[in-house]
């Protein structure tokens, strides 16, 4: 592993376990030329994805894109980081054991969306906001509306 900071080729492990939820090994580790001490996360990968986006264009799948929105998605929400980090191990799991190397970033997307739904409801929002393309506030009175069951003009209506 090389150090991140003098590009060193020979760093040391200190220290090894497994983070709390067994999906990945943390490991301590030093470097000799510098002297800096860093982290690294080894997981598990099945396959090599490549996302497929809505262009065509092919990209390798990156699992710490999906973890950047959805921070952004739940920045100061109360949310347990131990339930998002198992939120997005459970979406990884599921793509890879699709059996297909390359996803469609809607299907991504989906994925997401359903994670959401059961762990913020102000997050799901977000996201869809960013995800469904939401242009004007009638988007979000419409998904909103579908999302509460009640009817479009209903929602955000004041009384007389």
């Amino acid at each position: 592993m090389r150090c991140p900071f003098c590009q060193h080729e020979d760093t040391q492990v200190k220290d090894s376990r497994p983070t709390d939820d067994k999906s990945a090994i943390r490991r301590r580790r030093f470097c000799p030329a510098c002297g800096a001490r860093f982290t690294t996360f080894e997981r598990v990968q099945l396959r090599e994805l490549t996302v497929v986006k809505k262009t065509g264009r092919k990209v390798p799948f990156e699992r710490n894109k999906l973890e950047r929105s959805l921070d952004i998605a739940l920045r100061k929400r109360p949310v347990d980081p131990d339930r998002v980090e198992r939120m997005i191990n459970g979406i990884v799991r599921r793509l890879e054991s699709m059996g297909e190397n390359e996803v469609d970033s809607e299907q991504i997307g989906r994925l997401v969306m359903e994670g959401l739904e059961s762990l913020d409801q102000v997050a799901y929002v977000r996201y869809a906001s960013v995800y469904r393309n939401f242009r004007e506030a009638s988007d979000f009175e419409k998904f909103l509306g579908k999302m509460t069951g009640t009817e479009e003009d209903e929602v955000f209506r004041e009384e007389p």
